[in-house]
């Protein structure tokens, strides 16, 4: 008789122990999630993005805009977003991501190898997190994907607006110059 077997469990310590071999390695639940490098379109739109963010962010004093290899952590589960827009620490410079502030953004550009995770468990994790707006951004359908929590999901194609809590003014992003440089 064959028995089912459970999938592993993955810890953050048996995470940051795996190589540095150019792949991404989240954790999210237990579940190890492996993402192979960025396309060039992929990054391409994250830097006309952090272009487009930066000075926005910079005037009303958001905090940062943060690139992959800066993570959320949260509930022994952590991930490496495209993109987020969060506070910086405060006072000297932390070492780990453990106590670092909940992101007032968080930015995910889908690929044909990330599509799933970033509309399931990732998803949900930064749900969990708190992160009050998720923008999962494809390119192949020229769209955003608005996610905030307890309202509808919005799905943008033209022109996409975004003003955090707080904040008087709406940053107004023209998306057909976002894909098309």
């Amino acid at each position: 008789m064959h028995m089912a077997t459970r999938p592993k469990r993955w810890t953050l310590a048996e995470l940051h122990r795996l190589p540095d071999d150019g792949n991404k390695y989240e954790l999210v639940r237990g579940d190890l999630l492996v993402t192979p490098p960025p396309s060039e379109e992929h990054e391409t739109i994250i830097a006309r993005l952090t272009r487009i963010l930066d000075p926005y962010v910079a005037v009303h004093e958001l905090g940062l805009v943060y690139h992959a290899r800066a993570v959320v952590r949260y509930d022994g589960s952590e991930v490496e977003p495209d993109l987020m827009v969060r506070q910086p620490p405060t006072g000297a410079v932390r070492r780990d991501w453990e106590n670092a502030p909940t992101p007032v953004l968080v930015v995910e550009v889908i690929s044909g190898s990330t599509r799933r995770r970033d509309f399931g468990e990732k998803r949900g994790f930064y749900g969990e997190a708190r992160v009050p707006e998720y923008w999962i951004i494809d390119a192949e359908h020229r769209s955003v994907l608005v996610v905030r929590p307890n309202v509808p999901d919005v799905v943008v194609t033209d022109r996409l607006g975004w003003r955090p809590n707080g904040v008087a003014d709406t940053l107004d992003i023209d998306l057909p110059a976002l894909f098309d440089g």
